[in-house]
């Protein structure tokens, strides 16, 4: 009988995971199936793998080594009832009852499911369930029904009895609290119920005007990510009959025979995608020279801070895009300050793991959420690590972390969090490809790259989830159309590849525009270069002597953003209270303030992607001219002479 997993000691305990056909990896690893957090486990700690008909244990090199029955193994094929224990962690080896592990669809390889039984069915899978890759998956299923069999993929969730739940933090997942915006030219192609249930009274706000991609004079609107993606899941659980949901990483190697029998191929796993790596030689290579000065890529690194800021949000509108070092996008005041870093500071953005005097790069590489715990400090719960800036008596980071705080009148008791985003971009050269070709057995697959795997934008403009909206809205419209129960060809796709170059040019045009300014002598450079550029210039002489200056400086930069943003915003703060809160600050933060300049609206403004001009209504055929009553006797080809 198909065997289980059953946590007995730990985080997992209770918990009962199936085995299939794919590996099943245990580790500190964010990404790993089963998340140890015990800090003497491995990164890569243990694997299951399935092996001729069995399953078998290997420790992968780790630190400490891997138990099972109290004994010390590096391979094991596994019998029932052996327990295995990692750290202070433990599991079963067990079998279960076949009609248990029949119920649980979850496990059950794509290939031993039967085919739909209408050869007219869209067999569409979906790796990565997060916005993008969710919100296609209920356009398709509302704009099909029925015609479309979909199937999504992610290892960040788990199955609570019928339904398919978010991993805890416990778990190794750490849910996104981030703010977003949602322009209106995305959120009202929705389907009406997944607006509804998106968008109830108390989930989110309209703190930003609006402006040329707000439609019908509807407004952008701010939600959390994380409430983004539970009302999206709780929607897909409640349409299994089409959309089945599998708490399971996408593993292409271990699902290429299932995959040459689907239709579509929708990729939508995030910036680090491992399946769009693995059809690179299908989607080209990512061009990263045209985001590059003097021949180096220019990449960011911004530090997330999790704030309630007691500021109204016309105040907080007006001084975020009155300068370029720090962006507020909150809900009712709360939501993430976010901060953009000097290469200097990035390299401070670091944890230390405590007991074994290590330092970890969690918060920027993966990145993980440090929470502040009972001691005052910002503790990662997956890799035991304390943000280090935070600890250190006159941290240079972190006094520029306390004046951001000041900038938008957030108590340092109301900083809960702490992570870190590292940002570029990349050209790509196509988006939708034929990954697998039609054989007398398969359809043919194509493959499409959608959301962050297409276009990782930097999220300065706010652009990188409408732009994953965008093309989900563009490649649902475009299968909509195209699906005839026939194999599909390229010129099936040429509106939504179309579509996703417009939304690439577009939105990195202007994300570019937010990373990079030019002087007055037409020489370009990276903003967060003049930031930095500000901070030698203060450790060097001060800034005491042209703080007044400074203040006069900033005020005009607020007066003239003001001015442009009050036809659409009301309560902005006048000039008096602008001047006694600027007067709070430190010299040195005027004067980087001043020298980040505002953002460049001219420049990034402007006409909008609408992907409806892509798929306007096919006009109607021509009607047949009228017939020459000479000819009324004649068939239809023929003419009277």
């Amino acid at each position: 009988m198909p065997p289980v997993i059953v946590g007995q000691k730990g985080p997992f305990a209770g918990q009962r995971i199936p085995l299939g056909t794919a590996p099943v990896t245990f580790g500190r690893k964010s990404d790993s199936d089963i998340v140890i957090v015990s800090p003497i486990a491995s990164r890569l700690h243990a694997e299951i793998v399935p092996e001729d008909g069995g399953f078998v244990l290997y420790d992968r090199n780790s630190s400490n080594g891997t138990e099972v029955n109290g004994e010390e193994v590096t391979r094991r094929v596994l019998r029932p009832n052996d327990v295995i224990r990692i750290g202070e962690e433990t599991f079963a080896f067990e079998l279960t009852d076949a009609m248990e592990t029949l119920l649980d669809l979850s496990v059950k390889d794509a290939s031993a499911l039967p085919r739909a039984a209408d050869p007219d069915t869209l067999r569409v899978t979906v790796t990565g369930g997060g916005p993008v890759g969710l919100a296609f998956a209920l356009l398709l299923e509302s704009a099909m029904g029925p015609r479309a069999a979909i199937t999504v993929y992610d290892g960040r969730w788990t199955r609570d009895g019928a339904k398919v739940v978010w991993k805890t933090e416990a778990q190794g997942n750490v849910r996104r609290q981030q703010v977003v915006t949602v322009q209106s030219r995305q959120y009202l192609n929705l389907p009406e119920e997944v607006q509804e249930r998106l968008f109830s009274p108390e989930e989110f706000s309209e703190m930003w005007p609006a402006g040329p991609d707000s439609i019908n004079g509807f407004p952008p609107r701010n939600i959390r990510i994380a409430e983004i993606e539970d009302r999206l899941l709780e929607i897909a659980n409640e349409k299994q009959d089409r959309i089945r949901l599998v708490p399971a990483r996408f593993d292409i190697t271990q699902k290429q025979r299932t995959l040459t029998d689907q239709h579509v191929l929708a990729i939508c796993e995030g910036g680090r995608s491992r399946t769009r790596e693995h059809f690179s030689d299908k989607f080209g290579t990512a061009d990263a020279n045209i985001y590059s000065l003097n021949g180096e890529h220019v990449q960011d690194v911004v530090l997330g801070l999790k704030v309630k800021s007691r500021l109204p949000d016309p105040m907080s509108v007006l001084l975020t895009v009155a300068q370029n070092r720090f962006l507020l996008n909150s809900l009712r005041g709360e939501g993430f300050l976010n901060m953009r870093l000097t290469d200097t500071e990035a390299k401070e953005v670091v944890g230390i793991d405590p007991v074994r005097q290590v330092f970890e790069e969690c918060i920027a590489s993966r990145p993980c959420v440090m929470a502040r715990d009972e001691y005052g400090d910002f503790h990662c719960s997956t890799h035991s690590t304390l943000f280090l800036p935070a600890l250190i008596k006159g941290s240079a980071l972190w006094k520029q972390v306390r004046e951001g705080l000041k900038f938008f009148d957030v108590p340092e008791a109301d900083l809960s969090a702490v992570t870190a985003f590292r940002l570029d971009m990349v050209q790509r050269p196509r988006f939708t490809s034929r990954v697998f070709p039609p054989t007398a057995d398969a359809p043919g697959t194509y493959g499409f790259l959608l959301g962050d795997a297409a276009n990782a934008i930097h999220f300065w403009p706010g652009r990188g989830l409408n732009s994953g909206l965008a093309s989900a809205i563009s490649l649902a419209r475009s299968l909509k159309s195209a699906w005839r129960g026939n194999r599909f060809r390229d010129a099936d796709f040429l509106r939504h590849e179309a579509a996703m170059s417009v939304l690439q040019y577009r939105h990195k045009s202007r994300a570019w525009n937010a990373m990079v300014t030019t002087d007055d002598q037409g020489v370009t450079y990276a903003i967060k270069d003049q930031i930095a550029r500000s901070l030698q210039a203060e450790a060097a002489d001060g800034a005491e002597e042209t703080r007044e200056a400074d203040i006069d400086a900033l005020l005009q930069q607020l007066q003239e953003v003001g001015a442009r943003l009050a036809p659409r915003m009301s309560g902005l703060p006048d000039e008096a209270t602008l001047r006694t809160h600027l007067d709070t600050l430190q010299s040195g933060t005027l004067r980087t303030l001043r020298e980040s300049g505002p953002w460049d609206t001219l420049i990034v403004g402007g006409e909008e992607v609408d992907i409806d001009i892509f798929y306007q209504p096919d006009p109607p055929a021509p009607k047949s001219p009228p017939r020459d009553p000479r000819n009324a006797d004649l068939p239809p080809h023929a003419t009277a002479r």
